[in-house]
Protein backbone atom coordinates (compact mmCIF):
# COMPACT_ATOMS: atom_id res chain seq x y z
CA UNK A 1 0.00 0.00 0.00
CA UNK A 2 1.39 3.39 -0.97
CA UNK A 3 1.66 6.06 1.69
CA UNK A 4 0.74 8.80 -0.79
CA UNK A 5 -1.86 8.22 -3.46
CA UNK A 6 -0.57 10.43 -6.26
CA UNK A 7 -3.23 12.39 -8.14
CA UNK A 8 -3.80 15.94 -9.35
CA UNK A 9 -3.61 18.40 -6.46
CA UNK A 10 -5.81 21.49 -6.62
CA UNK A 11 -4.84 24.52 -4.53
CA UNK A 12 -8.44 25.70 -4.76
CA UNK A 13 -9.58 22.44 -3.14
CA UNK A 14 -7.09 22.96 -0.32
CA UNK A 15 -8.32 26.48 0.41
CA UNK A 16 -11.95 25.36 0.25
CA UNK A 17 -11.19 22.86 3.03
CA UNK A 18 -9.68 25.49 5.35
CA UNK A 19 -12.94 26.97 6.75
CA UNK A 20 -14.08 23.51 7.88
CA UNK A 21 -10.63 22.99 9.42
CA UNK A 22 -10.93 26.30 11.29
CA UNK A 23 -14.39 25.35 12.60
CA UNK A 24 -13.22 21.96 13.86
CA UNK A 25 -10.02 23.49 15.19
CA UNK A 26 -11.93 25.93 17.39
CA UNK A 27 -14.14 23.14 18.76
CA UNK A 28 -11.14 20.95 19.51
CA UNK A 29 -9.34 24.04 20.83
CA UNK A 30 -11.99 24.34 23.56
CA UNK A 31 -11.20 20.74 24.45
CA UNK A 32 -7.49 21.60 24.46
CA UNK A 33 -8.13 24.37 27.00
CA UNK A 34 -9.49 21.65 29.29
CA UNK A 35 -6.36 19.57 28.66
CA UNK A 36 -4.22 22.63 29.41
CA UNK A 37 -5.71 22.90 32.91
CA UNK A 38 -4.54 19.42 33.89
CA UNK A 39 -1.39 19.21 31.78
CA UNK A 40 0.08 22.63 32.59
CA UNK A 41 -1.71 24.01 35.65
CA UNK A 42 -2.05 20.81 37.70
CA UNK A 43 0.97 19.11 36.10
CA UNK A 44 -0.81 15.77 35.70
CA UNK A 45 -1.57 13.57 32.71
CA UNK A 46 -5.33 12.94 32.68
CA UNK A 47 -6.54 10.25 30.29
CA UNK A 48 -10.19 10.67 31.31
CA UNK A 49 -10.71 13.07 28.40
CA UNK A 50 -10.97 10.28 25.82
CA UNK A 51 -14.11 9.17 27.64
CA UNK A 52 -15.60 12.53 28.64
CA UNK A 53 -15.42 13.88 25.09
CA UNK A 54 -17.74 11.06 24.06
CA UNK A 55 -19.87 11.61 27.16
CA UNK A 56 -20.42 15.22 26.16
CA UNK A 57 -21.43 14.20 22.66
CA UNK A 58 -23.72 11.40 23.84
CA UNK A 59 -25.52 13.51 26.46
CA UNK A 60 -25.97 16.42 24.06
CA UNK A 61 -27.35 14.31 21.21
CA UNK A 62 -29.75 12.32 23.41
CA UNK A 63 -31.13 15.47 25.07
CA UNK A 64 -31.59 17.21 21.72
CA UNK A 65 -33.45 14.15 20.44
CA UNK A 66 -35.61 14.37 23.59
CA UNK A 67 -36.55 17.94 22.65
CA UNK A 68 -34.07 19.97 24.70
CA UNK A 69 -32.60 23.28 23.61
CA UNK A 70 -29.04 22.59 22.32
CA UNK A 71 -27.45 25.08 24.71
CA UNK A 72 -29.26 23.56 27.68
CA UNK A 73 -28.17 20.12 26.46
CA UNK A 74 -24.54 21.27 26.35
CA UNK A 75 -24.85 22.68 29.87
CA UNK A 76 -25.92 19.24 31.10
CA UNK A 77 -23.06 17.72 29.10
CA UNK A 78 -20.68 20.11 30.89
CA UNK A 79 -22.05 18.99 34.25
CA UNK A 80 -21.67 15.34 33.23
CA UNK A 81 -18.03 16.06 32.38
CA UNK A 82 -17.56 17.74 35.76
CA UNK A 83 -18.83 14.58 37.47
CA UNK A 84 -16.55 12.30 35.44
CA UNK A 85 -13.50 14.45 36.19
CA UNK A 86 -14.43 14.55 39.88
CA UNK A 87 -14.52 10.73 39.93
CA UNK A 88 -10.97 10.63 38.57
CA UNK A 89 -9.91 13.17 41.18
CA UNK A 90 -11.53 11.25 44.05
CA UNK A 91 -9.96 7.97 42.94
CA UNK A 92 -6.60 9.71 43.08
CA UNK A 93 -6.95 11.80 46.24
CA UNK A 94 -9.18 9.61 48.43
CA UNK A 95 -8.10 6.13 47.40
CA UNK A 96 -4.45 6.73 46.56
CA UNK A 97 -4.64 5.51 42.96
CA UNK A 98 -2.05 7.22 40.70
CA UNK A 99 -3.72 9.94 38.66
CA UNK A 100 -2.84 8.42 35.29
CA UNK A 101 -4.36 5.08 36.34
CA UNK A 102 -7.39 6.86 37.83
CA UNK A 103 -8.00 8.47 34.46
CA UNK A 104 -7.70 5.15 32.67
CA UNK A 105 -10.19 3.53 35.06
CA UNK A 106 -12.71 6.33 34.64
CA UNK A 107 -12.27 6.34 30.88
CA UNK A 108 -12.77 2.57 30.81
CA UNK A 109 -15.96 2.83 32.86
CA UNK A 110 -17.26 5.66 30.69
CA UNK A 111 -17.28 3.39 27.64
CA UNK A 112 -20.16 1.39 29.13
CA UNK A 113 -21.80 4.50 30.58
CA UNK A 114 -21.71 6.25 27.21
CA UNK A 115 -23.28 3.22 25.56
CA UNK A 116 -26.02 3.26 28.20
CA UNK A 117 -26.63 6.98 27.60
CA UNK A 118 -27.13 6.25 23.90
CA UNK A 119 -29.51 3.38 24.59
CA UNK A 120 -26.83 0.72 24.03
CA UNK A 121 -26.33 2.00 20.50
CA UNK A 122 -22.82 2.75 19.25
CA UNK A 123 -24.03 5.68 17.15
CA UNK A 124 -26.83 8.24 17.43
CA UNK A 125 -27.53 10.70 14.61
CA UNK A 126 -29.20 14.11 14.68
CA UNK A 127 -30.28 15.83 11.48
CA UNK A 128 -30.18 19.61 11.30
CA UNK A 129 -33.38 19.46 9.24
CA UNK A 130 -35.24 17.89 12.18
CA UNK A 131 -33.53 19.42 15.21
CA UNK A 132 -32.37 22.90 16.18
CA UNK A 133 -28.58 22.73 16.54
CA UNK A 134 -26.16 25.33 17.88
CA UNK A 135 -23.57 24.52 15.20
CA UNK A 136 -23.59 22.42 12.05
CA UNK A 137 -21.27 21.52 9.18
CA UNK A 138 -24.03 22.72 6.84
CA UNK A 139 -23.25 26.31 7.83
CA UNK A 140 -19.51 26.55 8.48
CA UNK A 141 -19.24 30.40 8.67
CA UNK A 142 -21.92 30.49 11.38
CA UNK A 143 -20.18 27.62 13.20
CA UNK A 144 -16.88 29.52 13.19
CA UNK A 145 -18.56 32.63 14.61
CA UNK A 146 -20.57 30.80 17.29
CA UNK A 147 -17.73 28.49 18.36
CA UNK A 148 -15.27 31.41 18.28
CA UNK A 149 -17.49 33.57 20.51
CA UNK A 150 -18.00 30.65 22.91
CA UNK A 151 -14.24 30.05 23.05
CA UNK A 152 -13.54 33.73 23.84
CA UNK A 153 -16.23 33.80 26.55
CA UNK A 154 -14.86 30.62 28.16
CA UNK A 155 -11.30 31.97 28.07
CA UNK A 156 -12.46 35.26 29.65
CA UNK A 157 -14.29 33.37 32.42
CA UNK A 158 -11.27 31.15 33.07
CA UNK A 159 -8.96 34.19 33.08
CA UNK A 160 -11.18 35.76 35.74
CA UNK A 161 -11.50 32.55 37.75
CA UNK A 162 -7.79 31.77 37.86
CA UNK A 163 -7.20 35.28 39.14
CA UNK A 164 -9.43 34.65 42.17
CA UNK A 165 -8.19 33.24 45.45
CA UNK A 166 -9.56 29.78 44.63
CA UNK A 167 -8.13 29.79 41.11
CA UNK A 168 -4.74 30.99 42.35
CA UNK A 169 -4.74 28.18 44.92
CA UNK A 170 -5.32 25.68 42.12
CA UNK A 171 -2.43 27.10 40.12
CA UNK A 172 -0.21 27.05 43.21
CA UNK A 173 -1.09 23.39 43.78
CA UNK A 174 0.17 22.54 40.30
CA UNK A 175 3.34 24.62 40.67
CA UNK A 176 4.40 23.24 44.06
CA UNK A 177 1.96 21.06 45.95
CA UNK A 178 4.11 20.87 49.09
CA UNK A 179 4.49 24.63 49.32
CA UNK A 180 0.76 25.06 48.63
CA UNK A 181 -0.03 22.62 51.42
CA UNK A 182 2.27 24.55 53.76
CA UNK A 183 0.28 27.70 52.94
CA UNK A 184 -2.92 26.02 54.13
CA UNK A 185 -4.31 25.06 50.70
CA UNK A 186 -6.29 21.84 50.55
CA UNK A 187 -4.45 20.31 47.61
CA UNK A 188 -6.84 17.34 47.34
CA UNK A 189 -9.77 19.70 46.83
CA UNK A 190 -7.82 21.69 44.27
CA UNK A 191 -6.86 18.57 42.32
CA UNK A 192 -10.43 17.26 42.26
CA UNK A 193 -11.75 20.69 41.24
CA UNK A 194 -9.15 21.04 38.49
CA UNK A 195 -9.83 17.61 37.04
CA UNK A 196 -13.58 18.26 37.18
CA UNK A 197 -13.28 21.64 35.44
CA UNK A 198 -10.98 20.21 32.80
CA UNK A 199 -13.32 17.37 31.90
CA UNK A 200 -16.33 19.66 31.98
CA UNK A 201 -14.76 21.72 29.19
CA UNK A 202 -13.84 18.55 27.30
CA UNK A 203 -17.45 17.31 27.50
CA UNK A 204 -18.71 20.71 26.33
CA UNK A 205 -16.42 20.44 23.32
CA UNK A 206 -17.75 16.93 22.66
CA UNK A 207 -21.27 18.33 22.70
CA UNK A 208 -20.32 20.91 20.09
CA UNK A 209 -18.56 18.36 17.91
CA UNK A 210 -21.49 15.93 17.96
CA UNK A 211 -23.74 18.70 16.62
CA UNK A 212 -21.20 19.81 14.04
CA UNK A 213 -20.75 16.32 12.61
CA UNK A 214 -24.41 15.36 13.07
CA UNK A 215 -23.96 12.34 15.31
CA UNK A 216 -22.44 10.98 18.51
CA UNK A 217 -20.31 7.87 18.24
CA UNK A 218 -18.91 5.67 20.99
CA UNK A 219 -15.40 6.06 19.52
CA UNK A 220 -15.52 9.80 18.78
CA UNK A 221 -13.27 10.60 21.74
CA UNK A 222 -10.54 8.11 20.91
CA UNK A 223 -7.19 9.90 20.74
CA UNK A 224 -8.61 13.15 22.17
CA UNK A 225 -5.76 13.49 24.66
CA UNK A 226 -3.19 13.44 21.84
CA UNK A 227 -5.06 16.07 19.83
CA UNK A 228 -5.45 18.19 22.96
CA UNK A 229 -1.74 17.94 23.74
CA UNK A 230 -0.91 18.78 20.13
CA UNK A 231 -3.02 21.95 20.35
CA UNK A 232 -1.45 22.94 23.68
CA UNK A 233 2.13 22.42 22.48
CA UNK A 234 1.57 24.07 19.08
CA UNK A 235 -0.05 27.05 20.79
CA UNK A 236 2.82 27.40 23.26
CA UNK A 237 5.51 27.23 20.58
CA UNK A 238 3.68 29.74 18.40
CA UNK A 239 3.06 32.10 21.33
CA UNK A 240 6.70 31.94 22.38
CA UNK A 241 7.83 32.70 18.83
CA UNK A 242 5.44 35.63 18.33
CA UNK A 243 5.03 37.21 21.76
CA UNK A 244 7.90 35.87 23.85
CA UNK A 245 7.83 37.77 27.17
CA UNK A 246 4.59 39.63 26.46
CA UNK A 247 2.42 36.60 27.21
CA UNK A 248 -0.25 36.61 29.90
CA UNK A 249 -2.67 33.90 30.98
CA UNK A 250 -5.47 35.10 28.69
CA UNK A 251 -3.20 34.96 25.63
CA UNK A 252 -1.87 31.58 26.71
CA UNK A 253 -5.38 30.11 26.68
CA UNK A 254 -6.18 31.92 23.42
CA UNK A 255 -3.12 30.46 21.73
CA UNK A 256 -4.19 27.02 22.94
CA UNK A 257 -7.34 27.41 20.83
CA UNK A 258 -5.24 28.76 17.96
CA UNK A 259 -3.06 25.66 18.34
CA UNK A 260 -6.16 23.54 17.74
CA UNK A 261 -6.91 25.49 14.56
CA UNK A 262 -3.36 25.10 13.26
CA UNK A 263 -3.44 21.39 14.03
CA UNK A 264 -6.55 20.90 11.90
CA UNK A 265 -5.19 23.04 9.08
CA UNK A 266 -2.11 20.85 9.04
CA UNK A 267 -4.38 17.79 8.92
CA UNK A 268 -6.21 19.38 5.96
CA UNK A 269 -2.85 19.81 4.24
CA UNK A 270 -1.95 16.18 4.89
CA UNK A 271 -5.27 15.01 3.46
CA UNK A 272 -4.84 17.34 0.47
CA UNK A 273 -1.71 15.39 -0.47
CA UNK A 274 -4.01 12.35 -0.78
CA UNK A 275 -2.18 10.58 2.02
CA UNK A 276 -4.09 7.52 3.16
CA UNK A 277 -6.26 8.59 6.12
CA UNK A 278 -5.14 5.50 8.04
CA UNK A 279 -1.82 7.27 8.54
CA UNK A 280 -3.36 10.34 10.24
CA UNK A 281 -2.61 9.07 13.75
CA UNK A 282 1.02 8.56 12.72
CA UNK A 283 1.23 12.15 11.49
CA UNK A 284 -0.49 13.39 14.67
CA UNK A 285 2.16 11.65 16.78
CA UNK A 286 4.92 13.13 14.63
CA UNK A 287 3.45 16.64 14.91
CA UNK A 288 3.23 16.38 18.70
CA UNK A 289 6.77 14.97 18.91
CA UNK A 290 8.17 17.78 16.76
CA UNK A 291 6.47 20.55 18.70
CA UNK A 292 7.49 18.97 22.02
CA UNK A 293 11.09 18.80 20.83
CA UNK A 294 11.34 22.40 19.58
CA UNK A 295 11.06 24.12 23.01
CA UNK A 296 13.55 21.67 24.49
CA UNK A 297 16.10 22.30 21.76
CA UNK A 298 15.55 26.06 22.00
CA UNK A 299 16.14 26.05 25.75
CA UNK A 300 19.17 23.83 25.32
CA UNK A 301 20.60 26.17 22.67
CA UNK A 302 20.05 29.21 24.90
CA UNK A 303 21.69 27.41 27.79
CA UNK A 304 24.68 26.48 25.61
CA UNK A 305 25.12 30.06 24.36
CA UNK A 306 24.80 31.35 27.92
CA UNK A 307 27.45 28.96 29.19
CA UNK A 308 29.72 29.81 26.27
CA UNK A 309 29.31 33.51 27.03
CA UNK A 310 30.18 32.99 30.69
CA UNK A 311 33.27 30.96 29.78
CA UNK A 312 34.35 33.69 27.37
CA UNK A 313 34.01 36.34 30.08
CA UNK A 314 36.00 34.22 32.52
CA UNK A 315 38.82 33.82 29.98
CA UNK A 316 38.84 37.57 29.36
CA UNK A 317 39.10 38.30 33.05
CA UNK A 318 41.92 35.79 33.50
CA UNK A 319 43.75 37.27 30.53
CA UNK A 320 43.39 40.74 32.06
CA UNK A 321 44.94 39.52 35.27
Amino acid sequence: MNLIQVSSLSVATLFRSFPAGVAQGIIWGIMAVGVYITFRLLDVADLTVDGTFTTGGAVTVMLIIAGWNPWAAMLIAFIAGLCAGAVTGLLHTKFGIPVILSGILTQFALYSINLAIMGMSANKAINVDRYALAVTSRNIPATIIIAGILAIVLIAVLYWYFGTENGSAMRATGCNSEMAKAQGINISTMQVSGLALSNGLVALSGGLMSQYQGFADINMGRGSIVIGLAAVIIGEVLARALLSRHMNFFLTLLFTVIGGIIYYLVMDLVLWFNINSNYLKLFTSLIVAVFLTVPYLQDKARSSFSKAGKRSKMRSRKAGL
